[in-house]
């Protein structure tokens, strides 16, 4: 199976069955494994087999369904399907209301038309032709799509809308045959009043996907390329790999390039929420979107198209608001159940009120009423559109949320662990002290000759700190043999010229090869020395010395472990360094608990150690290294930077290495997660009061529809209040 994912946009969608409806067409066909379909955001996630299916094919069953597809067979760009529907929302609602006027002009003046200007008799057939257009064009939509599930024995928030104004409708034909009195105006009504609902519900989608469309806004359509020494604008669609672009102060960095010439301070903002402007100089990585600032550059281009850090941001933000937390599976299935309950619920109404009060009209109105309140729509909006927020508010911060779960999982969390390396520190250390053992008589610069040629074909932090130490004192290193790096303890090799083992490591890595440890343990025990990672330097099986490599705090640390203890959670720091130099780091940031001298494949099972006492458990760590662990979590928070997205790990990651992004993640979490929990409440709390008042002939169907529009809408203004809390 070649698994292939691609994130379309669905049109004409009214209610969270329409997206169940979707999915479910979707999910039928040979050749689709998932598909995620989301009534807020318009847009399906679908994963298939491109062996079997093409796009186009996927598309089709979308279209088949009933809806349309933007960029497919409607005229519109992605991206740009929001702009439209509005305006198209607006535009049907205007007319619609239009024409609906005169029926309410009517239903309020009725003796004096009757009377004064018209025969009631041709303003009833007047009411018939006003009342056609709206309801069988304008309301063209709803009849459409209930059409559609019908021929398939399904029903979404169209088949309550539609039964209950051709159930109005025709009853009003034939009343004015057996001079009855006719509702025309109330199945005009309720069209153009959900049409006002949709209007307002479209406008406001809009504002809470604003982050989303900004995102989409950042990318430069232009680039510079300098080509034979010529400078010639092009569309940003013919730039390549390794092409050389050039960028003047104040111009967007079109593309994810590396700095081949130039000096220069850019803005990231727009990408990892730092205000700060960034230093770049030759062999920097820039990042497309980000501006320019203050000098001339030259980029060479590094990745194009959907491999750039943006794209990946949108990608990544397009998926988790594609995708869904298990309390919005919950809702699907009540939405599932809830349309075929409402017709039930409809008839044994008409039933009631024809047997109470033998008034046909009466029984019928009563019906509408309970089919029209009870559309859906508040309960299909209430997870999406705070996800929708959620994650466009956390994008524009520089926090990215890989899932839509992730708010989810951070409702009961009660422990964060934090890494050390990389985390807490800048993962940058440096060599602060070299230490001979007095009984080999090796002298500092040979130990660190020693060190720096074990460490020279090492990627490890402290193995560059100390090739890097051996640089600064322009030392040469030696050329060694069958060199093996032993995770979480060091790395050993062979010198060329005389055979003899050579090491760098910790403790672990000598008492593996049974080197003699008394002075190392010694000089572990020293107090003067508990500051920074200890590496011990062994020469033909003799520890010859000890360099102590230092890893600077980040200046955040601090506060964001005080502002997490200060929420009542226990902070917990895990790292590879020995007991005593991680406790030293841990009273400097005011951690109290501790876990030393852990392995890398050791983590992940201390973080389930912690999760079979009951905690529930955040963990922050490197995106790409701290895998196992992020995975473990209840909640993975990774630092990764603007680089490889897609690769890491964590259902959070921060885009900028800043530790107080953590709490902000942790409360974003949170407080879309309420939101959630509020707009659910409130949506089932009106279909639980609404209902009953329809059934008792409380409601009339024009009041249902308004207050049904206002359920909707309601939803989404609560979900908007993410962005300022």
């Amino acid at each position: 199976m070649k698994k292939k994912i691609i994130i379309i946009e669905v049109l004409g969608m009214t209610c969270a069955s329409c997206a169940l409806s979707n999915e479910t067409a979707l999910e039928k066909v040979k050749g689709i494994s998932k598909a995620n379909v989301n009534f807020a955001t318009k847009k399906a996630v679908i994963e298939f087999d491109k062996e079997i299916l093409s796009e186009q094919a996927v598309m089709e069953v979308v279209i088949e369904n009933g809806y349309r597809v933007a960029g497919f067979n409607e005229d519109i760009k992605k991206g740009e399907y929001r702009m439209d529907e509005v305006e198209k929302s607006k535009k049907t609602f205007l007319f619609s209301a239009i024409f609906s006027a005169p029926l309410l002009l009517k239903m309020f003046f009725e003796p004096e038309i009757g009377t004064v200007f018209l025969d009631l008799d041709l303003v009833s057939w007047l009411e018939l032709i006003f009342a056609a257009i709206v309801v069988f064009y304008f309301g063209a939509r709803f009849h459409r799509v209930a059409f559609l599930q019908a021929k398939k024995m399904q029903t979404n928030m169209d088949t309550l809308i539609s039964m209950g104004t051709l159930v109005a409708f025709f009853y009003s034909v034939w009343a004015i045959f057996n001079g009855k009195v006719v509702y025309f105006e109330t199945s005009a009504i309720i069209i153009t009043l959900i049409l006002l609902g949709k209007y307002f519900e479209e406008k406001s989608l809009g504002a809470a996907s604003s982050a989303m469309k900004k995102l989409l806004e950042l990318g430069s359509k232009k680039a510079q390329l300098l080509l034979n020494g010529e400078e010639e604008s092009v569309s940003i669609e013919r730039v390549r790999v390794d092409d050389v672009l050039l960028v003047r102060p104040g111009e967007k960095i079109p593309l994810d390039g590396k700095v081949i010439y130039g000096r220069s301070s850019v803005n990231e903002s727009m990408l990892t929420g730092e205000s700060l402007p960034v230093d770049k100089k030759i062999g920097s990585n820039v990042f497309g979107a980000t501006l320019n600032e203050d000098g001339i550059l030259k980029i060479k281009v590094t990745e194009i198209g959907e491999g750039t850090a943006l794209a990946q941001i949108i990608k990544t933000v397009e998926e988790a608001q594609g995708s869904k937390a298990p309390i919005q599976k919950m809702v699907d299935k009540v939405a599932g159940v809830f349309v075929p309950s409402v017709l039930v619920i409809s008839l044994l109404t008409f039933v009631g009120w024809l047997f109470a009060t033998a008034d046909f009209s009466l029984a019928i109105i009563n019906a509408v009423a309970v089919l029209v309140i009870a559309c859906p729509c508040a309960l299909g909006l209430a997870t999406p559109t705070a996800i929708m927020v959620g994650t466009g508010r956390g994008a524009k911060n520089g926090i990215l949320f890989k899932t839509s779960e992730s708010f989810e999982r951070a409702k009961n969390i009660s422990m964060v662990i934090f890494d050390k390396t990389g985390t807490l520190t800048k993962g940058t250390p440096r060599v602060e002290k070299i230490v001979a053992n007095p009984e080999n008589g090796f002298e500092r610069k040979k130990i660190l000759k020693i060190a720096g040629s074990v460490a020279a074909n090492s990627t490890h932090p402290l193995s560059r700190a100390v090739k890097e130490g051996a640089k600064q004192k322009n030392i040469t290193l030696q050329s060694l043999q069958e060199v093996k790096e032993e995770s979480g303890m060091g790395v050993t090799g062979f010198c060329d010229t005389h055979k003899k083992q050579l090491m760098l490591g910790n403790i672990k890595l000598l008492e593996k090869h049974k080197v003699d440890t008394v002075w190392a343990k010694t000089i572990l025990e020293d107090d003067n020395l508990s500051q920074g990672t200890k590496l011990f330097v062994v020469h033909n099986g003799l520890v010859v010395g000890l360099i102590i490599v230092a890893d600077e705090i980040r200046a955040q640390s601090k506060k964001a472990v005080a502002k997490l203890a200060a929420k009542g959670l226990k902070i917990v720091m895990i790292s590879g360094d020995n007991e005593k130099t991680a406790q030293a780091v841990a009273k400097q940031l005011g951690i109290k608990t501790v876990l030393g001298g852990i392995l890398p494949s050791g983590k992940s099972k201390e973080v389930e150690k912690f999760q079979a006492q009951g905690e529930k458990v955040v963990f922050v760590g490197d995106g790409i290294n701290d895998a196992p662990s992020l995975a473990q979590a209840d909640l993975g928070i990774a630092m990764g930077g603007a680089t490889d997205i897609a690769k890491e790990t964590g259902q959070i990651i921060l885009m900028q290495d800043n530790l107080e992004k953590v709490v902000e993640a942790i409360e974003l979490s949170q407080i879309t997660f309420k939101t959630i929990k509020e707009n659910l409440f409130w949506a089932f709390f009106y279909n639980i009061v609404a209902i009953p008042l329809a059934i008792a002939g409380i409601l009339s169907p024009m009041i249902a529809a308004a207050a049904m529009s206002f359920s909707s809408f309601s939803v989404v203004i609560n979900s908007l209040r993410i962005y300022r809390k």
